[in-house]
């Protein structure tokens, strides 16, 4: 129906298979060639073009054999391994009860953050995560989309804010999804590593009518917890015996008192917890390396003619997601106003005339724990058609993300005013780190429940065609309109906001806005085999405002084996609707109070303190710059190499006021507003640090750029048989980065190429070979060194750049995987991922997200991992 634009021969062979490098990609030339030439370069264009040619953006593409020889579960495992990604990829790995987006997951381009990567479903936005990571980072949880559901993942890795709007920053993920399908394919598979499993089944079944297609997909997935004592050595935050730090928390059981306004340890504090007047507590054993989780999806693709031009489309979705999330004991300090009476008839202190709870930690209470459930639902719904050559589709779609936690009373979650009821009655002891009676706990704990929404409703309309015709070929226009509602909501319980539950990062927000956008492409071919476009957008926000952004794409096809591209663009990320709408929250962080340290030696130790994030409705656009040149070459017959060098500059970036600056400028102040400390102790000018409130500006700005590589070799015969090679190389040049300075005064520039968490070097690479009904594969994944501890003496204020640390050793895994066809319809796989049972190198960490002697958002605990897999058509 769609009538293709007639354009040159572009060196399309060589140019799609260099741009199908998800990582892993496992393809064989004939596969390159045949199974993608027809799906050519979806995301980064609107305009339509026929199979032979090629943008001047750089693409990657995974098709849907790739992602079955890949061997993953699941996208958050295909996106950790890919080159192009990189920090602010997180996953449910470590995404434990103190995170504030439990269960979910997201993809972080060149290292930018989750929320300057679009992810689209079938070149359309969806809901973002009910929940905000790390209190306002909002994201498209990936875990919401089925692996079994997607047909093809495209990774457009340039900014493309003049054809999508917002977050296309960094780049845009665009997952397609599996359509006219005919017939019935149903897989099962198992895997294991030790102390943790996973298992899955999926079926998808599609029916043609006279000029119609129905296609369901049905997927259901579940894996077990792997806790940290499964794994010896991250299992503890008392790294110190590894060459590491002491993250024990002064958050102790037993604890420190102060009596008669002395700072006073338990008398039964054992001696290896003893620090001065402190007695710490190792939190680590309760750490869930990955939480349990269950997810079950349907979808519904379809579509029918109604008549010779126009076409009726329609895709429905439906998710629910479960998982859980655990965390230490309640912890409680000061801050909590905990007293205990000196009648009490467990008080040790037997003189004395006052006793206040310090630092002290409910370990009889057990264990805090969520459970998680996410529902996300999505329609849409559309025409398209072609009138007077010209094509156009006009659609309306409505996607929303809920999500609850819910604790109960059996799950550890402590009430402070119940808690002191017990005190002041005799029944609970909180001396001596003894198990209270379980009448006792239930009398003081309670159950909590946070609810999330998220929502999005929209309509376009777009037309793309050829304009005329030139001595060149065809001008050919895209152009279209869109509207977008969209609303978040995060609602803590109702005990969070009145300050009775302690030790658990909270977030509460609520924000909406409208979105009216317009956009024009335009695709000129010019003489000596150059094809330029064009192409700007207009967005206007019912919050910040408008912004306007253009860009423009050049290819130079010199001949058949080389091919040269080049794109300019500026693009925009708008505040985040929890930036905007966060009311009071908080979050943990791990740093050492020198100036209370200097007043009480009981200060003195690395102590997880809260910071309290409140919105700023007042922010800005951040602002973008992207740059790249690259070129594309066939050597040799059945080898095609691609290089491409990229740059992207941000400015106006939202960040938090820098936590170095707010501690040297206000934590010194007994009174101040900004950091808020309790009472003094007789004869001491500081009291206890509490928590210190902070905020969102726009005030950074991020240089950053590296160089790709892709290589793709796939005329060999071996043993009879089809080989294929193929690497895939990312090198991060410069990650500078421009943010205020501790003392406030003097902006600063640090580059974190290199540094903790941003390997300079990530690569993957892979061998595929088939003969008959048997074929293998091998795949190499591999992330770089990087620099250890961003905060050489965790003060709190980021001193990378002026003092050297120790080296986080490069981490390199082997997958395997054999494959039988020999059955008729039926597909058997045996796997292995990590086959070396490789262990994650040490690291000290940052002492805040990293606490227990590994990078989690760089390195998988996870271990050997075996699985089988059956498919079998029908």
């Amino acid at each position: 129906m769609e009538k293709a634009i007639s354009r040159r021969n572009v060196l399309s062979s060589a140019i799609i298979a260099l741009t199908t490098s998800a990582a892993p990609q496992m393809l064989s030339a004939a596969e390159e060639t045949a199974n993608t030439m027809e799906e050519v370069a979806v995301v980064g264009s609107r305009i339509q073009r026929n199979a032979e040619f090629e943008t001047a953006t750089p693409i990657q593409v995974m098709d849907r054999d790739a992602i079955e020889k890949s061997g993953y579960t699941n996208l958050q495992q295909m996106f950790e391994k890919n080159p192009a990604a990189g920090n602010g990829t997180f996953s449910t790995r470590g995404n434990n009860q103190d995170s504030t987006a439990n269960g979910a997951a997201a993809v972080s381009l060149r290292g930018m953050g989750a929320d300057a990567t679009l992810v689209l479903v079938n070149g359309k936005r969806v809901a973002i995560s009910a929940f905000a990571e790390s209190i306002t980072t909002n994201f498209v949880d990936i875990n919401s989309i089925p692996i079994a559901a997607v047909e093809r993942v495209e990774v457009l890795k340039d900014g493309a804010s003049a054809i999508y709007g917002s977050d296309a920053v960094a780049g845009v993920v665009n997952l397609v999804l599996r359509k006219d399908f005919e017939g019935a394919e149903v897989s099962a598979d198992f895997g294991g590593a030790d102390g943790y499993d996973e298992q899955s089944v999926s079926a998808i079944w599609g029916v043609n009518g006279e000029d119609s297609n129905l296609t369901l997909i049905f997927d259901h997935r579940s894996n077990s917890t792997l806790a940290s004592v499964e794994r010896p050595g991250l299992d503890t935050a008392n790294q110190a015996p590894r060459g590491g730090m002491d993250f024990r928390s002064s958050r102790g059981y037993p604890g420190r008192f102060i009596v008669d306004g002395e700072t006073t340890i338990d008398p039964d504090c054992p001696a290896d917890s003893a620090f001065g007047a402190t007695c710490v507590y190792d939190y680590g054993p309760w750490t869930l390396l990955t939480p349990e989780a269950e997810r079950t999806g349907v979808l519904m693709l379809g579509h029918a003619q109604l008549s010779d031009s126009v076409e009726f489309f329609s895709e429905i979705a439906v998710q629910h997601n479960t998982s859980i999330a655990q965390g230490a004991p309640t912890p409680l300090d000061e801050d909590a106003g905990l007293t205990v009476p000196v009648t009490h008839p467990d008080n040790p202190f037997t003189s004395a005339t006052n006793v206040d709870i310090g630092r002290y930690r409910t370990v009889d209470a057990g264990a805090r724990q969520w459970d998680i459930e996410t529902d996300n639902l999505r329609g849409v719904f559309g025409l398209r058609g072609n009138f007077a050559d010209w094509n156009w589709e006009a659609s309306v779609q409505r996607s929303r993300s809920e999500s609850t936690q819910t604790g109960d009373r059996s799950q550890g979650w402590v009430r402070t005013d119940l808690l002191q009821q017990e005190i002041d009655a005799g029944r609970y002891n909180p001396f001596g780190g003894v198990q209270n009676p379980q009448s006792v706990i239930d009398a003081i704990t309670t159950s909590l429940v946070r609810q999330g929404k998220s929502e999005l409703r929209g309509m376009d309309f777009t037309i793309n065609g050829e304009l005329f015709d030139t001595s060149n070929g065809a001008v050919a226009m895209a152009a279209g309109i869109e509207r977008r509602e969209e609303s978040a909501s995060d609602i803590p319980d109702d005990q969070f906001q009145r300050g009775l539950i302690f030790g658990t990062e909270s977030v509460s927000a609520a924000a909406s806005r409208d979105i009216n956008s317009a956009f024009v492409e335009f695709a000129v071919p010019l003489a000596a085999s150059l094809d330029l476009t064009l192409a700007g957008r207009y967005d206007d926000y019912s919050d910040f405002g408008s912004t306007t952004n253009p860009m423009a794409n050049l290819l130079w096809t010199a001949n058949e084996q080389l091919s040269l591209r080049a794109s300019w663009g500026t693009g925009f990320r708008a505040p985040s609707l929890a930036q905007i709408g966060l009311g009071p929250s908080q979050e943990s962080q791990f740093f050492t109070d020198t100036y209370g340290c200097a007043i009480n030696d009981a200060y003195c130790a690395n102590t997880d303190y809260n910071i309290v994030f409140s919105g700023n409705p007042d922010l800005e656009a951040e602002k973008s710059e992207s740059f790249n040149l690259g070129a594309v070459v066939k050597p040799l017959e059945g080898m095609q190499m691609s290089l491409d060098i990229w740059r992207i500059t941000q400015e106006g970036k939202i960040d938090e006021v820098p936590f170095g600056y707010l501690y040297s400028q206000f934590c010194n102040d007994q009174n101040s507003s900004v950091c808020v400390r309790s009472a003094p102790l007789p004869g001491e000018s500081l009291g206890s640090l509490q928590s210190i409130n902070s905020g969102f500006i726009n005030i950074g700005e991020q240089n950053v750029s590296g160089i790709d590589l892709s290589v793709v070799y796939s005329a060999l015969t071996v043993a009879g048989g089809d080989l294929g090679l193929r690497l895939d190389y990312s090198y991060l040049t410069e990650f500078e980065r421009v943010e205020l300075n501790s003392a406030g005064d003097a902006f600063i520039s640090r580059d974190l190429a290199g540094e903790y968490e941003y390997p300079e070097h990530r690569w993957a690479a892979s061998a595929d070979w088939a003969r008959d009904t048997f074929a293998f594969t091998v795949g190499l994944n591999y992330v770089g060194e990087f620099e250890d501890t961003p905060d050489i003496d965790f003060d709190g204020t980021l001193d990378y750049d002026t003092n050297k640390s120790r080296m986080v050793d490069a981490f390199m895994t082997v997958n395997l995987q054999a494959r039988y066809t020999g059955f008729e319809d039926m597909v058997l796989s045996l796997g292995a991922d990590n086959a070396f049972d490789e262990e994650p190198p040490f690291a000290i960490g940052d002492g805040d997200s990293d606490l227990y002697g590994y990078v989690s958002s760089q390195h998988d605990p996870r271990g050997r991992f075996i699985y089988g897999k059956v498919t079998y058509n029908f």
